[in-house]
């Protein structure tokens, strides 16, 4: 439930949200924006409006957006962070990179840390946020995490994939509650070394960390999973969105 103040529901917070880019479309000469459906299906259930937000290379229009975003959203996508990013170079196991995603997608999330304002990662976000914040990734878990278990699951990403122990005291904790969690499961990569003042808030058994979160900023967080899919399988994972947009929703001017 949303709080009430004086008998009504609060303003909702705007949230911006990053889609991905599809150029190369069979049915269609254009280009396309894409964002599955539950991603904004969860920021309206914990409280948000979404937004999406086209890319842009203009330093001017990512400011103008920030202005009017309380909180930002960044999404996954099956494309791989560039190495170059975090100081490597492409080995075996790499996938296809999308730059100009990842070129949009690093300066809105500059810009809004910046501003402290509340940020969430999801999947391929999370590990964005962490090459934000200084850290690395492993390019491919199955070639560079030894005893790693599978992590791009095969069956309906509504239904979880494995386990991760969520750690006491993180703002993880207390979104869903500490201990055990069972999450789905749709990437190839994972954060390795951590970013300054980033913290693992989640692991799977394997030693694959799951969930980071930063100490500098109030609210930056990024789940490896994906919480959107489980609103009705798992629902604890709706706490995740609501944590982000009651952040959100203190930030807005």
């Amino acid at each position: 439930m949303i709080p009430k103040t004086h008998g009504q529901a609060p303003r909702r917070p705007n949230i911006g949200i990053t889609p991905d880019y599809s150029a190369n479309r069979p049915d269609s000469p254009f280009p396309y924006y894409e964002l599955k459906v539950p991603y904004s299906d969860a920021v309206l259930r914990a409280g948000g409006l979404p937004f999406v937000l086209p890319y842009s290379d203009d330093p001017a229009c990512v400011d103008a957006y920030l202005d009017r975003i309380s909180g930002l959203l960044v999404t996954g996508g099956a494309f791989d962070i560039p190495p170059e990013t975090y100081g490597d170079t492409a080995r075996e196991g790499m996938g296809v990179v999308k730059l100009p995603r990842t070129a949009f997608e690093t300066a809105l999330m500059r810009g809004a840390l910046k501003r402290n304002m509340p940020v969430l990662g999801i999947c391929g976000g999370m590990q964005l946020l962490n090459v934000v914040l200084g850290g690395t990734l492993h390019q491919d878990i199955g070639r560079e995490v030894p005893g790693a278990h599978e992590h791009e699951q095969k069956h309906d990403r509504t239904q979880p994939q494995h386990p991760v122990e969520v750690r006491d005291g993180t703002i993880l904790a207390d979104a869903l509650g500490k201990g055990q969690l069972m999450v789905n499961s749709t990437h190839h990569q994972a954060a390795q070394r951590m970013g300054e003042q980033v913290v693992v808030s989640a692991v799977s058994p394997d030693g694959v960390v799951e969930a980071i979160e930063s100490t500098q900023y109030g609210f930056a967080v990024g789940v490896q999973w994906h919480p959107e899919l489980m609103l009705n399988s798992v629902p604890a994972h709706i706490g995740v969105y609501r944590a982000f947009i009651a952040k959100a929703r203190e930030h807005r001017r």
